[in-house]
């Protein structure tokens, strides 16, 4: 990153922090039943953070790995890729802007296993990249058992990415995914065949894919591409076009920027992809 986009991406995180702390504070006040947990979680702390590695402990602990060991981990993870951070934060946003239903920063924060999910892929992606492969399988299977999420530590996913509801998502060790997708639940991004080799999907930035669509081999969505629900989609997808059925068809091109859109609306234009 530039000096710039770091600026940028500090300044980001910093206001995202202010407002999860005012929503904290102001829903501490309307529900003092949850004053105790909204202190622990969000308001004692001096950073998002400092925040974000504690929430992600509390959902990672269990019986094998405490949570003081779970913060350790998650505190190593962002020292030794402090932008995991702003990932973080930038998924927050994303969320906020794109879900209807998300009324603020503090819901996806506390609640949306979406978001949790991903946040403990990103620490078992740096331990997988580290070659800890059996502590970041335990969280993979974690936040399986915990979430309904199957994200293999390998996979790499950027920012400002949204999986809506979470619920059965799954994705492959080779997968790529871009910036600012968004996934809905049951979407699989899986592989062809039992080979050790390069076998899923590559999506590209700014991508809608719906609920229920599966997504299989190591084939390129294009970027602004749009998935329809419950598609099964075998070839590549050209940027800006959306594609529906089994398997999928191009029927048009969609709006510009689907995945912030969350357009799932279509005209069949039934022509062959």
């Amino acid at each position: 990153m530039s000096l710039s986009e770091v600026t940028s991406a500090r300044t980001g995180v910093d206001s995202l922090w202010a407002s999860l702390r005012v929503e904290a504070a102001a829903a501490s006040a309307e529900e003092p039943i949850l004053a105790s947990f909204l202190n622990a979680a969000i308001l004692r702390h001096d950073s998002f953070s400092e925040a974000l590695v504690y929430r992600l402990a509390a959902k990672l602990a269990d019986a094998q790995l405490d949570a003081m060991l779970a913060r350790d981990i998650a505190d190593s993870a962002i020292a030794g890729d402090p932008e995991i951070v702003t990932q973080a934060a930038a998924d927050m946003m994303a969320i906020k802007d794109r879900d209807p239903a998300c009324i603020g920063f503090l819901q996806p924060f506390l609640y949306f296993k979406g978001f949790h999910a991903l946040q403990i892929h990103r620490v078992a992606h740096w331990l997988w990249a580290e070659d800890r492969h059996t502590l970041a399988f335990h969280l993979q299977s974690r936040v399986s058992e915990r979430f309904g999420l199957d994200v293999h530590p390998a996979a790499r996913i950027g920012k400002g990415m949204m999986i809506d509801h979470g619920t059965s998502i799954v994705i492959g060790a080779t997968a790529v995914v871009g910036d600012d997708v968004s996934l809905l639940h049951e979407v699989t991004l899986g592989g062809t065949g039992a080979a050790d080799e390069d076998r899923h999907p590559k999506i590209g930035k700014g991508v809608l894919i719906g609920a229920g669509a599966k997504v299989l081999g190591n084939i390129k969505i294009g970027d602004n591409a749009r998935i329809a629900a419950g598609s099964v989609v075998l070839k590549d997808v050209p940027a800006g076009c959306t594609v529906a059925g089994v398997p999928a068809k191009a029927v048009g091109n969609c709006c510009p920027q689907p995945a912030k859109s969350m357009d799932q609306s279509f005209i069949d234009e039934g022509s062959a992809i």
